[in-house]
C-alpha cells in the first residue's frame, strides 16, 4: 500500500493550521479525537461488527453531514458526552476541547480522515504517521511537549538490551506518549513467532503505565491503539493516578522508564497573612527506604517496589541520582546490595528536548532478599566524553548506540570484555567492583575516566555551533541547580 500521499496530506494540513496559530499539539489532539471516532465507525461495520460503546448520535456518522456553526456546536457536545464514558473511550476524551475555531477547517480535517479506510492500514503505517506528529510536537519547544518524548533511538537500545520475552508484563510509571511500550511491542513481534495466546496477552495484558497529564495520556493511548495494542472497547492500560502516591500491589517482569526530570515535587499554599509558600512534597511509603522530595529518587524507589524479584529494570536518570548525598546515597547502597546493579550508560548532552539535561541509563536485575550484596561489579559505558550531538544537525541515531549494545552483550551479559585498559585508556567500556564503588565518598557512582579532548586538542575543536550548544547545556544545568537552591531558601 502506498502510504506517502496519506502521510503528506496529514502533514500538510498541520502546516495550514499552524498559520492560524494552531500548534502541533492542538492539531494532534483533534486528530486523535477524530481518528478514534472514524476507526470506531469502521469497526462497527462489516466485517467487524464490533460494539464500540460510542453513544448513538455522537459517532462519526453524526459529524459527516454537518457544516459551519452547526458542526462546531455538535462537535463540542460530542467531545463532552464521550468524555463521560468508561474505559479507553472516556480516557481518550477526558477534558477534551475543540482547539480549531474555524468550522471550515474542522470540516476539512473530517473530510480528510473520512476519505481513508484506517482500519485496513497496517499498524506500522498508522503508527508511523502518529509517531511522526508526536516527534514534531516534541520539537515545538514552546509547548513543553518534549519532556514527554524520549529519543526513539535510546528507547530502542534499552529494549534491545533488556530483550523482553513473551507473556511477561512491562510497566512504565511515567509513560509519556508510550514510546517504551511501542518499542517493546515491536521487539516481541519481530523476534518471536507468537502463538494465539501470546498474541492475546501482548495485545491486552502486557503493558501497564501511569501518566498524570491528561493530554499526554490521551496521546499515549491513541499511539498504542494505532499500533494494535489494546482495543477500542477495552479498559485503559494507562492510569491517570500519580504512580508515587502508593504501591498498587501489582508486580512486573520489566520496568522501562524515563521518569520526569527537573523540579522536586512541591505544592504551593497561602499562609494566614496572605503570603504564598512552597513546600516540598514527600511520599511517606513503607516500601521506600529513604524519605525524600527528590522526584527521580522516588521513582527509582517505586520501580524497585513494583519489579518482581526476578524482574529487570532499565531507567533513565539524571546525574544527581548517581552522586547526591543523603537519600541518594541510601538508595544507591540499596541498589548495589539488594539488586544486581550491573550497567550504567552515560549519555551525551544534546539528545533531549529539555536543554541542560545530563542523564544516564541504569540497568539492574531485582533479586530476593539475601545476606550478601547481589552486585559484584558495575559496567560503565561512557557515551558522553568527546561525543557532540544536537537535536537538529546531528541527532542521536540507532547506529550511535550499536557499540554499547555489542559491549552490553544482551544475549549473555555475563560474558563481557572491557575495551578500556591501562594500555588503551581511550576505551569507553570499563568495569568497577562492588568494593571500589562502596568505598567511594557517598557511594558516588558518578565516574568518568576518558580525557576530554576539547581541553587539550585545540586544533580539532568541534564546530562553533556545537561548542555554543555545549556551553548552553552547561549553563542550563547550572541554572537548574541554582533554581532548586533558591526555591529551598525561599521556602525556609
Amino acid at each position: 500500500m502506498n502510504t506517502a500521499p496519506i502521510i503528506s496530506k496529514v502533514w500538510s494540513f498541520c502546516d495550514v493550521l499552524r498559520d492560524d496559530g494552531v500548534g502541533y499539539g492542538d492539531y494532534l489532539e483533534q486528530l486523535t479525537y477524530l481518528l478514534f471516532l472514524k476507526m470506531a465507525d469502521e469497526y462497527s461495520k462489516p466485517p467487524y461488527k464490533r460494539q464500540t460503546g460510542i453513544p448513538a448520535g455522537y459517532d462519526w456518522e453524526s459529524l459527516r453531514p454537518l457544516r459551519g456553526a452547526e458542526l462546531e456546536a455538535h462537535y463540542l457536545e460530542t467531545l463532552r458526552i464521550l468524555g463521560q464514558q468508561k474505559g479507553m473511550l472516556g480516557q481518550i476524551f477526558t477534558k477534551a476541547q475543540n482547539k480549531i475555531q474555524d468550522p471550515a477547517k474542522l470540516y476539512r480535517i473530517i473530510d480528510m480522515i473520512d476519505t481513508e479506510n484506517w482500519v485496513i492500514m497496517g499498524a506500522d503505517v498508522k503508527g508511523d504517521i502518529y509517531e511522526g506528529l508526536l516527534e514534531k510536537n516534541a520539537e515545538d519547544t514552546k509547548s513543553g511537549a518534549g519532556q514527554y518524548f524520549t529519543p526513539r533511538a535510546l528507547i530502542w537500545a534499552m529494549v534491545e538490551c533488556i530483550r523482553p520475552e513473551p507473556q511477561c508484563t512491562i510497566a512504565d510509571p511515567a509513560c509519556g506518549t508510550g514510546g517504551f511500550f511501542l518499542a517493546a511491542y515491536d521487539f516481541l513481534v519481530k523476534n518471536y513467532q507468537l502463538d494465539r495466546d501470546q498474541k492475546e496477552f501482548l495485545k491486552f495484558h502486557t503493558f501497564r503505565g501511569n501518566e498524570i497529564v491528561a493530554n499526554t495520556r490521551r496521546l499515549a493511548l491513541m499511539n498504542m491503539f494505532l499500533h494494535n495494542i489494546g482495543d477500542i472497547s477495552s479498559e485503559s492500560m494507562i492510569s491517570s493516578q500519580d504512580a508515587l502516591i502508593a504501591d498498587s500491589g501489582d508486580r512486573f517482569d520489566y520496568v522501562l522508564a524515563n521518569p520526569p526530570f527537573g523540579k522536586k515535587s512541591s505544592m504551593t499554599f497561602t499562609k494566614k497573612e496572605g503570603k504564598k509558600k512552597e513546600k516540598d512534597l514527600t511520599y511517606n511509603r513503607q516500601d521506600f527506604s529513604a524519605t525524600t522530595s527528590n522526584k527521580q529518587l522516588n521513582f527509582v524507589q517505586h520501580i524497585l517496589t513494583i519489579l518482581k524479584t526476578t524482574g529487570q529494570g532499565a531507567v533513565v536518570v539524571p546525574d544527581n541520582v548517581l552522586f547526591e548525598g543523603g537519600a541518594g546515597e541510601q538508595m544507591r547502597r540499596k541498589l548495589l546490595d539488594k539488586t544486581d546493579f550491573h550497567t550504567i550508560l552515560r549519555l551525551p548532552t544534546g539528545i533531549f528536548y529539555k536543554q541542560g539535561v545530563k542523564a544516564n541509563v541504569i540497568f539492574f536485575d531485582n533479586k530476593p532478599a539475601a545476606k550478601d550484596p547481589w552486585t559484584k561489579e558495575v559496567w560503565y559505558y561512557d557515551f558522553r566524553t568527546n561525543i557532540h550531538l544536537t537535536l537538529k544537525k546531528n541527532s542521536l541515531q540507532r547506529e550511535d548506540l550499536q557499540d554499547f549494545i555489542d559491549c552490553y552483550n544482551p544475549e549473555n551479559r555475563y560474558d563481557r570484555a572491557e575495551t578500556w585498559s591501562e594500555a588503551d585508556p581511550e576505551g569507553r567500556w570499563r568495569k568497577f567492583s562492588y568494593g571500589e564503588l562502596i568505598a567511594r565518598d557517598k557511594t558516588s557512582l558518578d565516574i568518568f575516566w576518558l580525557r576530554d579532548k576539547s581541553l587539550t586538542d585545540l586544533d580539532n575543536l568541534p564546530d562553533p555551533d556545537v561548542l555554543a550548544l555545549d556551553i548552553i547545556e552547561n549553563l542550563e544545568a547550572g541554572l537548574e541547580s541554582f533554581r532548586a537552591i533558591a526555591g529551598r531558601l525561599q521556602a525556609e
